[in-house]
């Protein structure tokens, strides 16, 4: 039988079945032999036992797969930002934006808890990215603001969501799909961070045939899991330098002469924390 990985936890793993019926499989002993680990979002093929119980025998072809947070063949990654503490950095946002379209999912940036005064000016965040070529929507679990875009947003897809312990993924999940009772955490006034009230990627099936993803919260980020050959592919996680004229097919945007993306941001056509980004991040890779 083919299935999907909904969620796995101690080396069992919940499969959805194509007769519709979910089934507790154990995983052959040749996946840690092979290094390889099932996933949330795996499609498979399992053997169905005596007792009830399966047998995971075989991971379909993967379209991507993340590290962090660990789930495969996603369509699109919601990134919940936080406008109150825990606040998301502008550099924090663009890296994981980079990430998304680096594994081929549509990034889809939630600005959450509107409702509550912010302190910098959203709208012109909002701007911003969505002049880097991403959907964003505003949203309050509070007042439910946002919340029919989103579900329209991810609409047919398999989307994880994911950000910061804190910042309001599990109440967003709730109001997206009543009844689904998340448990929402309390923000720690002391560190200004959320506890973490996610312990492991779950697939649940949401609005409009989606699949969604609710994922503990992550802040760390490792070069190597944008599994980047190099730097020279970089360039081409950030949309609106597409449309710049440089000197120098093979750019990067550094400090080479007469180079248009430089030259953008010098004219204000492409945003200064945006290529800021851009530089921390070629930074840190390798090669």
């Amino acid at each position: 039988m083919t299935g999907r990985i909904l969620k796995g936890v101690g080396g069992f793993y919940t499969v959805l079945a194509g007769s519709g019926r979910t089934v507790i499989c154990k995983a052959r002993g040749r996946f840690r032999k092979d290094g390889l680990a099932p996933l949330p979002g795996d499609m498979t093929e399992i053997t169905a036992l005596p007792d009830g119980t399966g047998r995971l025998d075989e991971i379909l072809p993967r379209r991507n797969v993340f590290i962090r947070p660990p789930v495969a063949n996603i369509d699109a990654l919601v990134l919940v930002a936080g406008l109150t503490p825990p606040v998301s950095t502008e550099f924090w946002i663009d890296r994981i934006l980079a990430v998304a379209r680096q594994k081929g999912a549509s990034p889809i940036l939630c600005l959450n808890k509107s409702d509550l005064d912010a302190g910098r000016d959203a709208e012109e965040l909002a701007a911003l990215y969505r002049a880097a070529g991403c959907t964003v929507i505003r949203t309050s679990a509070v007042t439910g603001e946002g919340a029919e875009e989103l579900r329209q947003a991810v609409k047919g897809k398999v989307a994880a969501f994911s950000g910061h312990s804190g910042v309001g993924k599990s109440s967003l999940l709730n109001l997206l799909m009543p009844g689904m009772a998340l448990p929402v955490g309390e923000l720690s006034e002391k560190l200004g961070r959320g506890r973490h009230t996610t312990r492991h990627v779950e697939l649940f099936e949401g609005p409009g045939g989606s699949w969604v993803a609710d994922t503990p919260g992550f802040s760390a980020f490792d070069p190597e899991q944008m599994d980047m050959p190099g730097r020279a592919e970089l360039p081409s996680l950030f949309p609106e330098f597409e449309d710049c004229r440089c000197r120098f097919q093979d750019c990067a945007h550094i400090n080479e002469k007469d180079c248009g993306v430089r030259q953008a941001v010098d004219a204000g056509a492409i945003a200064r924390s945006r290529y800021e980004s851009y530089i921390k991040i070629y930074g840190m890779l390798n090669r």
